[in-house]
C-alpha cells in the first residue's frame, strides 16, 4: 500500500528530486522510502535523469515471439483490463500489461492517452525496467514484487514527471513473477484509489490463473485416466446404480467379444449370473476381489476373474460401480511363467549326430508344424520331456504355457484333481477357494503327460472325454470350462501291447497316437556318447564352478562299451559323479563308477575277437554287440579326427574359430587334439 500521497506537496517532491539529482542529498521527510531506494538504484545504474526516454523497443518479430509466449497471460488479463478501462475512460488514463522483464505486451486507452504515451515510448514492445527507464510503476513494482504508485517528480527521469503510474505485480501459482498490470495517466489526477483498482484487478487475474491451472491439471488427470482406461489389457465395466452397463473399455470388448455399442445399455445380470458378491457390491457398497466367474452371453461362455468397487457421489451415496475383468487364461499364463511352467529346450539343444537321433529330430520337427496329439515312445532317460519341450517351442503354441504332469508320480486317487482341478469343499483337504487343474493351466499351450501308460483305466476315460470335448468339469462342480490344449504324451511302455492286453483304452490310444516319435536308447547310438559327455562336462563344470582341462582317452572306450540301461539320464549322472570325484583338473579311468567300468568284459571281447580270427566263431551275443560298437566308434573317431584336421588347417590353427565352427568349447577342442595326438 502507498504510505503517503502528495496531493498538496507536488512542489515539495519536485524540490526533493532536484536536491537529490544536484547534490545527492535526500529529504527523507518528503520522499517515501521505496521511492528513495529506487532513486539510489537508478543513480548507481547510471540512468540519466535529463535525457528523453529512449528505452529499448522490440522489433515486430521479437515482439510477436514474446506475445506468443505470454498468450495465456494476455488471454486472462485482457478482459479485466477492459473492465478496468471502463472506469477510467475519458480521464486520459491508459491500462497496460507488461511481462516479468518489463516489456509492455498490451495497452488499452483513449487516443490522446496513446499519443501522449508514444512521446515517452510508452508503447507495446518497450522495456520499462528501472535500470533503463528509471523509477516508474512497472520497473519499480518488479523490483519490489509488490504494488507501488509513482507520481510526478517521484519518477527518476524528468521527462515523465507529468505522469502518474499505479502498478501491481502478477504472480503465478508458484509465486513467480509473470507480469505487471499498470494504470497510467496525468500526474495532476493522481488518486490513491487508482492503485487499489490495479491491486484488485491483479487479484482477480491471479485467481483466474489459478482456476485455469486447476483446469489444466484436471484435464491432464482426465487424459491420463482416459489413456489408462483405454490401454488396460483388463476389461473395465462401469455400471450405474441400477446395474446397467454405461461404459466399457477396449479390454472389455476383447474379453466379451462384443463391441461397446452392443454391451452398453445391457443389464449386468444379463451377463453375470449367480454372482451374489457383485450384487452385494451394488446393494451395500462392499468391494469384491478375484471372484471366479463365468460370463455367459448369447451362447458364449467366458471364464474370468472379477473384482469390483462401488462408486459413491460427493454425499457418499451409491452411484454405481466399476468391475475389472481378467481372462482366467491370462492369470494362469502368469502363474505358469513364474512357477516354471515354461519350455526351455529347443531342437538345437538336442545333442547327437547319429542317424537314429537325426531321424527322431526330423519327425519331431514335422510334428511341431501341426496341432495334432503326439506320442513319444522311449525308455526312461532317453529325453522324452526334452523332445516335448522342443516340439512345443517350435509350434504355433510356443507363446503359451507348457505344463508337465508325470502320471506315475501322482497317487491314483489324486490324479483326477491334478488333471481337472476341484472346487472348494470337493473333498477333505481341498484348498479354500478350490484349485485349477493342469488342463486349465495349460490352456492355450501344451499339456505334457509323462508315463501315461501308468494312468488308471478309469482316469483314461475322463481324459478321453476332456480331449474330445475340449472342456473339463472341476471335481465337485457342474460348470463346464472350455480348454484349448495340445496333448503330448510319453511312455516307456509299449502302449500298443498294453491295448492288446486290455491295460490301455483303445479309443484313447488312437486319440493320442496321431503322430509317434520313437526315441532310441543310448546303446543304439553309442557314437553320440562323446558329444553328450563333452556337453555334460561343460555344463556341470560351469554349474559347480570347476574346470576340467584333461580327460584320459581311455574313458571314451570304457563308456562306449557300457550298456547304459538308464540312457542319457544315467550318462549325465555318471559324468556328474566323475567331476565330483576328480582330483585336480583331470578326469581319469579311476573316476568312472565301478558299475560302469568293467574291464573284464572288454578284455574278454578282445580275446574272443582273436579266437574268431583263428577260426573260432564261438562268440556270445553281448560280445558281438560290443565289437559292433567298437567298430562304429572307430569309424566315428576317424571322421571326427579328419574334420578336426581340416578345420585346424582352414583356420590356420586358430582354436577359437575351430571351436565356434564345431559348436563346442575351446577346452573340448584341446582335449580332442590331445586324444587324437594331433600336432599344431
Amino acid at each position: 500500500m502507498v504510505e503517503k500521497f502528495f496531493d498538496d506537496s507536488i512542489n515539495g517532491i519536485a524540490r526533493a528530486w532536484q536536491q537529490f539529482i544536484d547534490r545527492g542529498e535526500l529529504d527523507a521527510a518528503i520522499v517515501r522510502s521505496e521511492i528513495a531506494a529506487s532513486w539510489h538504484r537508478c543513480k548507481q545504474a547510471g540512468v540519466d535523469p535529463y535525457v528523453e526516454i529512449t528505452n529499448e523497443i522490440l522489433d515486430e518479430k521479437h515482439l510477436n515471439e514474446r506475445l506468443q509466449r505470454k498468450k495465456a497471460l494476455i488471454g486472462i488479463a485482457l478482459p479485466f483490463m477492459q473492465k478496468l478501462y471502463e472506469f477510467v475512460a475519458g480521464t486520459g488514463f491508459a491500462v497496460m500489461l507488461s511481462d516479468e522483464k518489463g516489456y509492455i505486451l498490451e495497452i488499452l486507452g483513449a487516443s490522446n492517452a496513446i499519443v501522449k504515451g508514444k512521446e515517452i515510448n510508452l508503447v507495446k514492445g518497450s522495456c520499462w525496467m528501472e535500470e533503463i527507464a528509471g523509477t516508474n510503476g512497472i520497473g519499480t513494482a518488479l523490483v519490489l514484487r509488490g504494488p507501488v504508485q509513482v507520481s510526478g517528480a517521484e519518477h527518476y527521469c524528468q521527462s515523465i514527471h507529468y505522469w502518474t503510474c499505479s502498478a501491481a505485480p502478477i504472480l503465478d501459482n508458484n509465486q513467480q513473477l509473470v507480469g505487471v498490470l499498470q494504470i497510467s495517466g496525468p500526474a495532476e489526477t493522481s488518486h490513491q484509489h487508482t492503485l487499489g483498482m490495479a491491486v484488485s484487478a491483479v487479484a482477480a487475474i491471479e485467481e483466474q490463473m489459478q482456476v485455469q491451472q486447476q483446469n489444466r491439471e484436471l484435464i491432464l488427470v482426465n487424459n491420463r485416466l482416459h489413456n489408462i482406461f483405454h490401454t488396460m489389457s483388463e476389461g473395465v465395466v462401469i455400471i450405474n446404480q441400477r446395474g446397467v452397463i454405461e461404459q466399457v473399455n477396449p479390454g472389455a470388448e476383447r474379453i466379451l467379444k462384443r463391441s461397446a455399442e452392443d454391451i452398453e445399455g445391457v443389464h449386468l445380470e444379463d451377463i453375470l449370473r449367480e454372482v451374489p458378491r457383485v450384487k452385494e457390491m451394488l446393494a451395500a457398497g462392499n468391494p469384491c476381489s478375484d471372484i471366479e466367474i463365468n460370463v455367459s452371453w448369447e451362447g458364449r461362455n467366458i471364464h474370468c476373474l472379477a473384482s469390483g468397487k462401488a462408486i459413491r457421489d460427493e454425499e457418499g451415496k451409491l452411484n454405481g460401480g466399476v468391475i475389472i475383468l481378467s481372462p482366467i487364461t491370462k492369470i494362469k499364463n502368469l502363474v505358469n511363467r513364474f512357477s516354471g511352467a515354461q519350455a526351455r529346450f529347443t531342437f538345437e539343444d538336442i545333442i547327437g549326430g547319429s542317424p537314429e537321433i537325426a531321424e527322431s529330430v526330423r519327425i519331431g520337427r514335422l510334428a511341431a508344424l501341426n496341432d495334432n496329439n503326439i506320442l513319444l515312445q522311449g525308455e526312461s532317460g532317453t529325453g522324452k520331456e526334452v523332445f516335448a519341450q522342443a516340439i512345443h517351442n517350435q509350434s504355433k503354441r510356443c507363446d503359451g504355457p507348457f505344463v508337465a504332469l508325470n502320471c506315475a508320480a501322482i497317487p491314483r486317487d489324486l490324479l483326477g484333481s491334478e488333471l481337472f482341478g476341484y472346487v472348494e469343499g470337493a473333498f477333505t483337504g481341498a484348498h479354500r477357494g478350490g484349485r485349477p487343474g493342469k488342463f486349465e493351466m495349460a490352456s492355450g499351450g501344451t499339456l505334457f503327460l509323462d508315463e501315461i501308460g501308468d494312468m488308471t483305466y478309469g482316469k483314461q476315460g475322463a481324459l478321453l472325454r476332456a480331449i474330445q470335448e475340449k472342456a473339463i468339469i472341476r471335481i465337485g462342480d457342474n460348470r463346464i470350462i472350455p480348454v484349448d490344449v495340445r496333448i503330448i504324451c510319453a511312455s516307456n511302455k509299449n502302449l500298443q501291447e498294453a491295448v492288446e492286453k486290455g491295460g490301455f483304452r483303445r479309443d484313447l490310444f488312437y486319440r493320442l497316437n496321431v503322430l509317434k516319435v520313437n526315441l532310441p536308447p543310448l546303446r543304439q547310438h553309442p557314437e553320440d556318447i562323446p558329444l553328450l559327455f563333452d556337453y555334460f562336462v561343460n555344463q556341470i563344470c560351469r554349474r559347480q564352478g570347476v574346470e576340467i582341462d584333461d580327460i584320459q582317452p581311455e574313458i571314451m572306450s570304457v563308456l562306449g562299451n557300457y550298456n547304459w540301461p538308464g540312457n542319457v539320464r544315467e550318462l549325465e549322472n555318471v559324468v556328474e559323479r566323475m567331476v565330483c570325484m576328480a582330483q585336480g583338473n583331470a578326469l581319469e579311468i579311476k573316476d568312472i563308477p565301478v558299475e560302469v567300468y568293467r574291464p573284464v568284459i572288454s578284455d574278454r571281447a578282445e580275446i574272443q575277437l582273436d579266437n574268431r580270427s583263428n577260426g573260432n566263431s564261438n562268440i556270445t551275443g553281448p560280445l558281438n554287440i560290443n565289437l559292433e560298437r567298437n567298430k562304429k566308434r572307430k569309424i566315428r573317431e576317424e571322421q571326427e579326427k579328419q574334420e578336426l584336421l581340416e578345420l585346424i588347417s582352414r583356420f590356420g590353427g586358430n582354436i577359437s574359430q575351430v571351436a565356434r565352427e564345431m559348436g563346442v568349447s575351446r577346452n573340448t577342442i584341446y582335449r580332442r587334439i590331445k586324444y587324437y595326438n594331433i600336432s599344431i
